[in-house]
This record gives structure tokens, C-alpha cells and sequence, in this order.
């Protein structure tokens, strides 16, 4: 695979009564990448990961992943299995469970509920669990009920459960929202972290936390790219300060 991308959308049109939600949408992701995906509402940010997990089918347009897969061909169980994992805005864990509980629930494989009841967990299990804590800073809270951990925790659970499943490519929307200073510094430490082996598309609004991550950005305005750059680039292009930042 060595010099091709990882996902590639080329011209993907997407409507919706008449609307178009994306608009001849172009973008290329590279194995290892990181890219930070902003735009004002209505841009296409969410309509673009619906059409790259599969939950949207576009009218128009070629989505292929991996050199080889098409997308428009797999429906969403296929394109998860395939290695692409999202994580969206608000945390969905299994809050009665605890953080240990919630991983191992999650890890690739066959994993239910009443199965986990039933089944000792194997060393390698254990093994990876640990791995996924010391990712997601959860190291002190691993026996503790997911339904007790802060907004943010709750948000690096839920990438560690995603992070579980071994997905190449991560779709991550908003997830500092509502989160502490504090606990938005730790996620992009935690973002870059993960990028080390895997590739991320982050989608946010905080443009702070978008400068921390140091990555190039996407802005998408009318659903298509309007700019990509550095944060400076962007922030510094008159035609993003128009539509998007404000004056």
C-alpha cells in the first residue's frame, strides 16, 4: 500500500430534498494522518463521516478505502469490519458496567454481554485491556462504573472501546465538547497518541484545541472544501474568516 492514500473521496455529491448536504466533495487522507475537519453548521462535516461509515448512501461520486474498497458498495457492518471506527459527539458506554467491564465488552471478536458473563478472561485480554487504560488515562478508574466518570472520561472511554475493535481509521466528532481546559489539552495529547499507529478525522468547533492538535485542516463550507492548511493558513484566509471565524 506504501505511497497510496487511505481513503479518498473524490467529487461526492450527497441531497436531501433538494439540499445539497455535500457538494462534489473532494478529500484525500494518508496512512498515519491526522486531519482536523472544521466548517459552520450545515457544512457537511457530519453528512461526510454518514457517507464514509456507510449510514449515507451519495448520489454521486467515488469513496474508496484502503487502495481497493469501494464504499459505496459496503453497507456499515462491512465498512466497521474493514477498519473504520467512529466515535460520536455524545458518549454512548455501558454505564452500569465498570471501565474494565466496558473494554472488554468491546475488544475485536465475538464479545456479548451474557458471553462475558460466562467467559474467563485470557491473559492477552488482560494484556490489551491494560494497554487501552494507559491510552486513555483510565489506569486508576478501571474498576470503577462508567456512569461515574466525568463528561470527559466518559469521552476516552468510549475512543478506548473504539480503540478495542483495531480500526485503521478513526472518525471522531466533537469530542471535546463540554469538556474542562483541563481534560481538553489531555484529549489532544491522547489524539496524537493514538496517531502514532493509527489515522484519525477529527470534526470540532474549538479552534484552541484544533491548534493544539498541530495537524493540517479541513474547512468545509456548503459541502465542499473551502480551504486546507495549517491552523495559521486557515485562520488567516479571508474566505474562512468570512464564512466561519467572523471578523
Amino acid at each position: 500500500m506504501s505511497g497510496e492514500p487511505l481513503l479518498v473521496l473524490e467529487d461526492v455529491t450527497v441531497t436531501f430534498d433538494g439540499f445539497k448536504a455535500l457538494n462534489a466533495l473532494s478529500l484525500t487522507l494518508e496512512p498515519g494522518e491526522l486531519r482536523a475537519v472544521i466548517g459552520p453548521n450545515g457544512a457537511g462535516k457530519t453528512t461526510m463521516m454518514d457517507v464514509i461509515t456507510g449510514k449515507t448512501k451519495p448520489d454521486s461520486g467515488v469513496l474508496i478505502f484502503d487502495t481497493d474498497h469501494d464504499l459505496t458498495r459496503l453497507d456499515e457492518p462491512a465498512i466497521a469490519r474493514l477498519g473504520i471506527g467512529r466515535k460520536f459527539q455524545r458518549p454512548t458506554v455501558f454505564e452500569p458496567l465498570s471501565v474494565h467491564e466496558n473494554l472488554l465488552l468491546s475488544l475485536a471478536g465475538d464479545r456479548n454481554p451474557r458471553s462475558m458473563l460466562w467467559a474467563r478472561e485470557k491473559a492477552s485480554e488482560r494484556d490489551r485491556i491494560d494497554e487501552l487504560l494507559t491510552t486513555i488515562r483510565l489506569v486508576d478508574d478501571r474498576d470503577r462504573r462508567a456512569g461515574d466518570l466525568s463528561h470527559g472520561q466518559k469521552q476516552w472511554l468510549e475512543i478506548g472501546m473504539l480503540l478495542a475493535q483495531e480500526p485503521q481509521l478513526l472518525l471522531v466528532d466533537e469530542p471535546v465538547a463540554g469538556m474542562s481546559d483541563a481534560e481538553t489539552a489531555q484529549t489532544a495529547e491522547l489524539l496524537r497518541d493514538i496517531n502514532r499507529t493509527r489515522s484519525l478525522v477529527v470534526v470540532e468547533h474549538d479552534m484552541a484545541f484544533v491548534r493544539a492538535l498541530g495537524v493540517k485542516v479541513t474547512v468545509l463550507h456548503e459541502g465542499s472544501v473551502l480551504a486546507e492548511g495549517s491552523i495559521d493558513e486557515i485562520q488567516d484566509d479571508p474566505r474562512v474568516i468570512e464564512v466561519y471565524l467572523g471578523r
